[in-house]
């Protein structure tokens, strides 16, 4: 069994990324289930967002629906971590980072969904771009403070799931025709951003000890 958890702050590709990595998943061969983020079911059903009170019953559900499979492959789309992150953000209440801490250690994976696509809205569930950083770093500190381990994931569509892929340590030359298109992404993506003149600055984009180079010369390539 193996549990994988995406975290990251709001229209970061979160719920794609977890689709996307479950199709691939599946298409190699393993039985994967997707674990869909409470929030969004809790907002759906309620017509608002939650209160502070409410906040400890949504980060229960989400790890209680985690907890419910117990073979194949689990991936979570958010965790109880990013409900305690918005707690301590939306309304200075820290207390919900110990169980959220204890649930993420059940993770064997922690997937952290970088800032490198644009902010879109969504509803009831998203602020504005001007949170994402903020909540970034929140969820940087608290994994940290945690000594819980992650990485960072990059990239537009196929690339992004080939680089999740990679931070799995999971096999990119597969006969899977998503992995294969993946690669090729990421290949011609590694050329243009130096347009084939120097060696690539990093062969793992979730690699968070060049995650700042590799983000400014994603960055700089856009333009």
């Amino acid at each position: 069994m193996m549990r994988i958890a995406l975290l990251g702050a709001e229209s970061t590709g979160k719920t794609q990324l977890s689709h996307a990595l479950a199709q691939a998943l599946r298409e190699a061969g393993h039985t994967v289930f997707v674990v869909p983020e409470i929030l969004r079911v809790w907002c759906d059903l309620h017509g608002r967002t939650p209160k502070p009170h409410e906040q400890v019953g949504i980060a229960h559900q989400q790890a209680l629906a985690v907890l419910a499979h117990h073979h194949g492959m689990v991936i979570s789309d958010t965790s109880p971590l990013m409900t305690a992150v918005y707690s301590h953000s939306l309304f200075n209440d820290q207390s919900l980072y110990e169980f959220a801490f204890a649930h993420q250690r059940l993770f064997d994976v922690t997937l952290l969904t970088g800032l490198d696509l644009p902010w879109v809205p969504d509803g009831l569930q998203r602020d504005g771009p001007h949170v994402r950083e903020p909540v970034d770093a929140l969820v940087r500190s608290a994994l940290e403070r945690a000594g819980i381990a992650y990485k960072v994931i990059y990239g537009q569509k196929e690339e992004r799931l080939h680089n999740a892929l990679q931070a799995l340590g999971l096999d990119t030359h597969s006969d899977c025709p998503v992995l294969n298109a993946a690669q090729m992404t990421r290949e011609q993506g590694q050329y243009a951003l130096n347009r084939g003149r120097t060696a690539w600055v990093c062969d793992t984009c979730s690699d968070a000890a060049c995650e700042h180079r590799l983000f400014t010369s994603l960055l700089r390539g856009s333009q």
